[in-house]
């Protein structure tokens, strides 16, 4: 499964840039959780604007001292090699350094001294630089020279709420555009083709083509979505074919085992956002909580963690200070349904086994099935004598 094109999303993005939306151009900043393709949009509209004329900076990989930050970028560079600014700020310090970083994000320059376009991907990452001396405000300060430059800027972050605090006040040029699920569709155009769809016709091939149909449905409800998870769970579907059908539910319980791409990528996710925040063992907690029901109040939480309110409230703020659960009329769920799953089979003593997977997907997929529909998952049906052989096989989970 191919990474899908976002061709909306990049659409609204293009138009900030250039004002043709009205209200003269825009700073886009570009919300969405790990695995809802922030970075390939990023690398993709690098392309479309033109990498002469434009430079991707992965910030979470170099925020790691001021100075070597800004040499990171300059080295990266594919502007034309200036002095960025430093006759009003001199590379000297922590403080000099990051001074100079903003110089050069608002004086670089494209060829024919066109402006420059910038790509920060995780650019929230620069809250580091504030334990350094003589740097208290590094994001305010950032938006504020963002603001002013007469170059263009795309911002992202995983980090919603974090985000829409810290543009509470910013200047209005910034505008939040979060990052959609998948649709049903747009995950179909990416599923690969059946095999015999090319050489049958008619009825057949309608056939095949409704068993695509239910096949991206099926992929779009038990990965929410998400990016990241569909291309797993088909791509996985798709390696189990020759043996078969194709199977999103036995694809999942696979990509959920530990060492399996889904495991891996929810560990990732879990234990980078509880290291941004506060509490790491009573988050985790909760965490098991709410992994065992949701969604709870804060009372039940309280009182599960035989915790007092006033403690367990705080708690629970700095878990949705970096979007790990999220709050629907004063109860708290998980805000990704696959975190929970994993956190279900791994958040315990033991690994699970794979009789404990295959329940836990099973209650995970009938919970997470549009209820209007049948509950119908893809696997290895026994063929009907007189029936002609699908690439899709299609029974009722019980």
């Amino acid at each position: 499964m191919m990474i899908p094109e976002r061709p909306s999303l990049e659409r609204r993005i293009l138009a900030a840039l250039d004002g043709s939306a009205g209200g003269g151009a825009r700073i886009p900043v570009v919300l969405g959780g790990c695995g809802t393709g922030r970075t390939s949009l990023l690398l993709r509209l690098r392309d479309l604007i033109g990498r002469s004329s434009t430079q991707y900076v992965d910030v979470e990989r170099i925020a790691t001292t001021p100075e070597r930050f800004l040499k990171s970028m300059r080295e990266a560079s594919p502007f034309p090699p200036i002095q960025y600014g430093q006759v009003h700020a001199v590379e000297t310090g922590a403080r000099g350094s990051f001074d100079a970083s903003l110089a050069f994000l608002d004086t670089a320059r494209a060829s024919g001294d066109a402006p420059a376009t910038f790509l920060l991907d995780e650019f929230l990452e620069l809250r580091t630089f504030e334990s350094f001396p003589g740097l208290r405000s590094v994001l305010r300060d950032l938006l504020g020279a963002l603001a002013s430059s007469g170059n263009r800027f795309v911002l992202t972050t995983r980090y919603t709420a974090r985000a829409h605090r810290l543009l509470r006040d910013a200047p209005a040029q910034f505008e939040i555009i979060p990052v959609a699920p998948l649709t049903p569709a747009e995950i179909r155009a990416t599923l690969p083709a059946a095999p015999a769809s090319r050489t049958l016709s008619g009825s057949i091939e309608d056939e095949e083509d409704g068993a695509r149909d239910d096949l991206a449905r099926l992929v779009h409800a038990i990965s929410d979505g998400r990016p990241s998870y569909a291309r797993m769970i088909a791509e996985a579907s798709a390696n189990m074919a020759p043996r078969g059908t194709v199977d999103p539910v036995s694809a999942l319980s696979a990509l959920l085992a530990p060492t399996g791409t889904i495991a891996t990528a929810c560990r990732f996710s879990y234990e980078l956002r509880l290291h941004r925040a506060r509490g790491y063992g009573a988050l985790k907690a909760i965490l098991e909580v709410l992994a065992e029901e949701e969604p709870l109040t804060l009372t039940e939480i309280a009182l599960r963690l035989r915790r007092t309110p006033g403690s367990t409230k705080d708690y629970l703020s700095w878990l949705e200070d970096v979007d790990l659960i999220v709050s629907r009329q004063k109860r708290y769920s998980f805000t990704d349904p696959m975190m929970r799953l994993w956190g279900r089979l791994h958040c315990r003593a033991t690994p699970p086994s794979e009789e404990d997977i295959a329940s836990e997907v099973h209650a995970y997929v009938l919970m997470r099935l549009p209820h209007a529909e049948p509950a119908l998952a893809l696997a290895g049906a026994q063929k009907v004598e007189g029936e002609r052989d699908k690439s899709w096989g299609i029974i009722e989970i019980d």
